[in-house]
């Protein structure tokens, strides 16, 4: 088992080493990095368990409703399971998020791991559309608490001045995932159920999680049990009622985005081709690799790369830039490039600039929360966000099936979200450099 000791009181510096800035993981123990590692494991398969639908849907679809490939009903149903998921994840999240104040960090990362792996695999005996979106919304609960368990354990045991750049790290691990989703879907091709089977292995992670130890590791003030992991706590008492509120119009923005404009890059892409004569097949197949490796690609460098830009600027303004960023690529990866490989030169920018401000989530909202509601606080406001969005990608979806209205132009006007992301940052709190056993 990790000592809680051992995962707070890194080893002194020496006195030349303390007359300058040392590297965020500079003095981070042993057992720090394996709680890191732990969490990222986890949440690297969590992230297939989500990601291979996206990867998959282009052949899952026309098979289990039973028409062409390329039919619109196909097209329907998809946006219809990604709403499903992104429900399933907020009630999942925050439902989980809450367990672990409750329970500990380890017992309720176990029960999230068992939920995504079992309920992934069993997606690919579905038979019918109804069956799939049960299963899928379940995988979404797990996967969504997973996240929550995950970045809570975390924020607790690094120091203030590591915790922006592991929580990076373990949020950029989500694109690692995506990576093995989109392997997987070009290797197993149209026969998209082995993918899903696939999604069985990882529950063997519940025998690696055992031995990293459980509950929280910063030592809260004496909270009686009524009140640990309370919903009515969390929204009634200030100034935590507020920052949940706001947190989650935040993320609302972050998850919206990414489902509406950075997934439907993969969409983009096959529309560019289709519309300079490209097959159908074809198109598809290089849509999926553009992106599992540009866009995904480019995502993951950006998440690592946040952490390190928020410790050094500060948690608004880097989400401030971040989201101005997003807001001007969007437009410029439609409408600038005229050729193909033109177009392949922006999408990891495209990714970066769209998705790597999302680690952010990561080491800010538990930051924003006492250690009794860190976890239901993280977890509301990351997946409680997920309900805005579900109905925002119900819009996206809407307003590209518009007639008249091309791929480009609705992705273009869909990117004014982050309008409404610049306005959450303007007025939620500064955390950098927070002492999370002081907030109690």
């Amino acid at each position: 088992m990790l000592n809680s000791a051992r995962l707070n009181t890194p080893p002194l510096p020496s006195a030349a080493a303390a007359a300058r800035p040392l590297r965020w993981y500079r003095g981070v123990t042993t057992a720090q990095w394996m709680v890191l590692v732990v969490a990222s494991a986890g949440w690297i398969f969590d992230s297939y368990a989500a990601q291979i639908f996206n990867v998959t849907r282009s052949s899952m679809m026309p098979a289990i409703l039973h028409v062409p490939l390329g039919d619109p009903a196909a097209k329907l149903w998809g946006d219809i399971f990604f709403s499903i998921a992104l429900i399933g994840g907020a009630l999942g999240g925050t439902y989980f998020g809450s367990l672990a104040d409750r329970i500990g960090r380890q017992k309720a990362m176990i029960v999230t791991i068992l939920i995504f792996t079992i309920f992934c695999g069993l997606t690919g005996l579905a038979q019918n559309p109804w069956e799939a979106a049960l299963f899928r919304f379940v995988v979404s609960m797990g996967t969504a608490g997973t996240w929550a368990v995950g970045v809570s354990y975390i924020s607790e045991v690094f120091s203030p001045q590591a915790r922006a750049q592991a929580g990076s790290v373990f949020h950029a691990t989500s694109n690692l995932g995506t990576g093995l989703a989109s392997i997987a879907g070009i290797l197993v091709g149209t026969n998209w159920r082995l993918a899903y089977f696939l999604g069985f292995l990882p529950v063997v992670m519940i025998f690696w999680v055992r031995p990293t130890g459980g509950g929280a590791t910063v030592t809260p003030a004496p909270v009686k049990d009524a009140h640990r992991g309370s919903f009515k706590d969390l929204l009634t008492i200030q100034p935590w009622g507020g920052r949940a509120i706001k947190g989650m119009l935040l993320a609302a923005v972050g998850i919206s985005t990414y489902w509406c404009i950075t997934v439907a890059g993969q969409d983009l892409v096959e529309d560019f081709l289709i519309r300079r004569g490209t097959l159908v097949p074809e198109a598809m197949s290089r849509a999926q690799f553009a992106y599992g490796f540009l866009i995904n690609g480019g995502g993951f460098m950006g998440a690592l790369a946040f952490g390190p830009f928020a410790q050094w600027l500060g948690r608004r303004k880097a989400f401030t830039y971040a989201l101005i960023g997003g807001m001007l690529i969007v437009p410029i990866t439609c409408y600038l490039p005229q050729t193909y490989g033109q177009l392949l030169c922006l999408l990891p920018l495209f990714g970066c600039l769209t998705f790597g401000y999302h680690s952010g989530f990561a080491f800010y909202f538990p930051e924003l929360f006492p250690t009794h509601l860190r976890g239901t606080g993280a977890g509301f406001c990351f997946n409680g966000g997920r309900l805005i969005a579900a109905v925002l990608l119900g819009v996206s979806g809407w307003l590209k099936a518009r007639p008249g209205i091309s791929l480009p132009a609705a992705l273009s006007l869909l990117a004014l979200l982050y309008l409404g992301g610049l306005l959450c940052v303007r007025f939620l709190p500064e955390t950098k450099g927070e002492n999370l056993a002081k907030v109690v």
